[in-house]
């Protein structure tokens, strides 16, 4: 009985709460350009509100923005809105993702090259600093630069001027610079992997984004606008949860932040039936996050067992143990990952740079191309 009531009352505040959002989106033209333009920036949870405040307080400067958050997140759109915001909204906003570039594609693609820079070249070429000029640019995983990439962008960001491969001439650039990392960008700089003097250029404001588990209050309006957003291609006028439902996007604890719960919810609006959604539409797994699934005792286990793997390696000794032990590690990783570049790369803890240099030396991927043969290629194709 108390479960049932418990149910219903949740119910019951997840339909006032979309009426209300309805209302609330008539009679105040800034939340619905919000939710229009930025589609996935919908704030609900004190801790967005939080965050919203501050986008609002450095949004109107010319200030270099650091955006920090796991993946999923919705760091591109909280990039975006913060150039909504700011007096260059009418000029254009440019989005890279830095983790998409290999070591020689991402010098050309950056900062521009002239003719016959390298071989390929057969025009000149803009970068994307140039392309943003007067406007925004948002690198998004800026962790992932080489540092010889970082170094050049530290002294665009001093002299306010790019030059392009191949060229003597700086251009003098008016670009206010967004960056998003989801790795700990103070210890990259620990490690070496990221410069210090570029992370203090980058950090003059910081944001951090809460994971979506860490603001409940924003997971029913975000459904409720993902639901809209699916359903009406779909020709569906009215979709609607169970109480069940309900209750179990409320419990997952969504890993895959925003981006997970929109997958859930297209499929889920996919498989409903007359515009109806219970739990077996959702698809999802145990409500318990991962970290509970498996008890203390089980991980010590886990633990000891590799424990006892590294000790019987270390006693047969050898000369090359700690490179067999990481192409091992490496290799296993990108498998897990289905081989793909980047998800290795985060879930080890390194730089794609890092990662591709190690895969080419364990023969899993080729060797680095040739300048003309990266440029010769889609860029947007990420991983």
């Amino acid at each position: 009985m108390v479960h049932s009531i418990q149910i219903n009352l949740i119910l019951l505040i997840y339909l006032l709460r979309m009426h209300f959002m309805r209302i609330f989106a008539q009679q105040n033209p800034e939340f619905h350009a919000l939710t229009v333009r930025a589609r996935t920036v919908i704030f609900g949870d004190p801790r967005s509100s939080s965050l919203l405040r501050e986008i609002r307080r450095i949004a109107p400067s010319a200030a270099t923005v650091l955006i920090m958050g796991e993946t999923g997140t919705g760091k591109e759109i909280v990039a975006r809105y913060i150039h909504e915001l700011s007096p260059r909204a009418e000029r254009p906003f440019v989005a890279v993702n830095c983790g998409a570039f290999s070591d020689s594609l991402v010098d050309s693609e950056l900062f521009g090259y002239e003719r016959g820079a390298f071989t390929g070249a057969i025009g000149s070429k803009e970068g994307w600093f140039e392309a943003a000029n007067g406007g925004t640019l948002f690198l998004d995983e800026v962790g992932d630069l080489p540092i010889n990439i970082q170094v050049k962008l530290l002294r665009i960001l001093q002299e306010r001027e790019v030059v392009r491969l191949g060229s003597r001439s700086p251009k003098a650039i008016d670009v206010r610079l967004l960056a998003a990392t989801n790795v700990n960008l103070e210890a990259a700089v620990q490690s070496g992997r990221f410069r210090e003097d570029l992370y203090f250029r980058l950090n003059v404001m910081a944001l951090k984004v809460p994971a979506l588990r860490e603001r409940p209050g924003d997971i029913l309006p975000l459904t409720e606008h993902f639901l809209r957003l699916y359903a009406e291609p779909e020709g569906l006028h009215e979709v609607s949860l169970t109480a069940e439902a309900v209750q179990r996007l409320l419990d997952h604890p969504w890993t895959g932040n925003i981006r997970e719960l929109e997958n859930v919810l297209h499929r889920a609006v996919l498989m409903s039936q007359n515009g109806r959604i219970g739990p077996e539409e959702l698809l999802l797994g145990s409500a318990l996050p991962r970290a509970q699934e498996s008890s203390s005792l089980e991980r010590e286990g886990s633990i000891q067992d590799l424990d006892a793997v590294l000790r019987e390696i270390f006693d047969r000794g050898g000369t090359d143990v700690y490179q067999q032990i990481d192409g091992t590690v490496v290799t296993a990783a990108y498998q897990y990952c289905h081989q793909n570049q980047l998800q290795t790369a985060r879930l080890l803890g390194i730089s794609r740079n890092i990662l591709r240099a190690k895969l080419a030396s364990l023969g899993l991927i080729a060797g680095r191309s040739t300048q003309a043969d990266l440029i010769s290629q889609d860029i947007h194709t990420g991983c």
